[in-house]
């Protein structure tokens, strides 16, 4: 008994917690979703060649509001999700795994985070702008659509500053 403790420890340690065994099929489902999606949201972090810390900052922010429920999680998650990207690098296939179930409002909410993610240092580089656009397009989104996910991030952005401004102690 005590071997398979340590055994049991060991795998842990080494490779992180397991899945539960009885996990259902649409709780996977969901799981591969949100880690495409997050890969997605890498993809467009890096497009540029750099990982600014502000675009670290806000892809953790935003992975954490609407996939993961604590920061440790939301880190884990983005981790996955980096190691998957460097290794597949295919935006097609990570939009497949996202699946149109979701509607056009969902996938409108995710090119709206890639916005979000590719603005966070200021500046959306002709890179990441040309890779949030074709990533609407393999979402099936239309130019409207895609306009629009960039204007709410946009607002987002400003509203965001706006409140961080009004914390701030005037001088």
């Amino acid at each position: 008994m005590a071997l398979f403790a340590r055994l049991i420890s060991y795998a842990s340690a080494a490779f992180g917690p397991g899945k539960p065994v009885h996990q259902d099929a649409e709780t996977a489902a969901q799981a591969d979703e949100h880690l495409a999606a997050t890969a997605l949201l890498v993809h467009v972090a890096r497009a540029d060649g750099v990982l600014d810390p502000a675009e670290a900052e806000r892809l953790t922010r935003l992975v954490r509001s609407r996939f993961a429920a604590t920061e440790a999680e939301a880190a884990a998650l983005i981790a996955r999700a980096a190691a998957f990207d460097a290794e597949t690098r295919d935006m097609a296939g990570l939009v497949e795994r996202i699946g149109r179930e979701g509607g056009a409002e969902e996938r409108e909410r995710i090119l709206a985070m890639a916005w979000s993610v590719a603005g966070a240092d200021g500046d959306v580089h002709e890179f990441e702008e040309a890779l949030v656009w074709r990533l609407g397009k393999l979402l099936g989104l239309d130019e409207a659509a895609i306009g629009r996910a960039r204007e709410g991030a946009r607002m987002a952005a400003e509203a965001t500053a706006e409140l961080a401004q009004a914390g701030r102690p005037s001088r």
